[in-house]
């Protein structure tokens, strides 16, 4: 759980897409794809949820080479801990979702 709250779906996907260095454009493809497109970024919702990720220390914004103006982003050992107890908390609910459904 981040911060004693559960996280957007959104800040979900856009976290378990910088497992690995991602770009914008890689972010906004890989968590369309995860979510089965129920998660779309637009550019600006994207790049302000990647602000408010790097000011938390969640992510970081890796250095570019001079003339690139893509920009990657990479999930730090914070954002990890933070990815791996909502990974946990998810679990939890639908855990005990199949097991009261099961003792109807």
């Amino acid at each position: 759980m981040a911060d004693g709250f559960a996280l957007t779906e959104a800040t979900y996907y856009i976290l378990l897409s910088l497992v690995k260095p991602r770009h914008g454009y890689g972010i906004m493809q890989l968590t369309e794809e995860l979510s089965g497109g129920r998660v779309h970024l637009a550019a600006g919702t994207l790049y302000g949820a990647l602000n408010a990720l790097c000011a938390k220390g969640w992510i970081l914004l890796l250095p570019s080479e001079d003339d690139s103006r893509r920009k990657e982003y990479v999930l730090t050992e914070k954002g990890r801990q933070v990815l791996k107890s909502e990974v946990a908390r998810l679990r939890e609910l639908a855990d005990n979702g199949e097991r009261i459904l099961q003792e109807e």
